[in-house]
């Protein structure tokens, strides 16, 4: 059977490298690394403003990644920006939006990775609370800078998530937002202080959002679920 390929969004962002300074399509290696080790092959998917181009990816590919990034634009789930809340990405918004609705037209498993479950819940109808330090009165979920926060999260019995990486676990996490409502999905795991961590959708699907980041840990379960049911997916095609 061959290995499934599995996109991955990335960002559109200035970059230096060698002699060359300018934009470009860009992601951190650690992710398609992690699809890579897990029997994926990875496939960059930056933002395309073409009619019709989120539907002719998704026919072509066996799983989807919505990766980290930028703050959703607010008027996206109607709300005014927080004044922490800035750079947003229409183009990439725009383009990650049209990606899970071609997703879910032809049932493609997908993982979305903190920025990317945020994404999800706002296409669902749902919002997000724009700064979780006004929340939970503390920064470890993003320390702030390169650094990544260190937490533990419980997950909820019977997930498909707890199946796939136990009942709690040790994460890395960068985001100073989270979900605060999620139409369609079901709450899978929690931070100590109540913050929600991941949700999934219901069904059989494989369709899963995490505010962590699996790519930059040993995290050998979450991503070996999504490769193994994108090979099913590519297997019933």
């Amino acid at each position: 059977m061959p290995a499934p390929v599995i996109g991955l969004t990335t960002y559109r962002e200035d970059a230096a490298w060698g002699v060359w300074q300018q934009r470009a399509d860009l992601l951190p290696a650690q992710y398609a690394a992690a699809v890579e080790a897990a029997g994926g092959v990875p496939l960059l998917l930056p933002p395309v403003d073409v009619p019709g181009a989120a539907d002719a990816v998704a026919e072509r590919l066996d799983g989807l990644v919505i990766s980290g990034g930028a703050d959703v634009e607010p008027g996206r789930y109607d709300a005014e920006p927080h004044p922490r809340t800035t750079g947003w990405r229409p183009d990439r918004d725009a383009w990650e939006l049209a990606l899970l609705d071609a997703a879910e037209a032809v049932g493609l498993p997908v993982l979305g990775v903190c920025r990317g479950m945020q994404v999800m819940a706002v296409r669902a109808g749902g919002t997000l609370d724009q700064h979780v330090p006004d929340l939970v009165e503390h920064e470890q979920h993003s320390p702030g800078g390169p650094e990544f926060g260190a937490i533990e999260v419980t997950t909820t019995p019977g997930s498909r998530l707890a199946g796939l990486v136990g009942d709690r676990l040790a994460v890395s996490c960068h985001h100073h937002q989270s979900v605060r409502t999620h139409p369609g999905f079901a709450p899978v795991a929690h931070a100590a202080d109540g913050t929600l961590e991941a949700m999934e959708a219901n069904g059989e699907r494989f369709c899963v959002g995490v505010q962590w980041h699996p790519e930059t840990a040993v995290d050998v379960g979450l991503l070996a679920g999504l490769v193994r049911a994108a090979a099913a997916y590519n297997a019933d095609r």
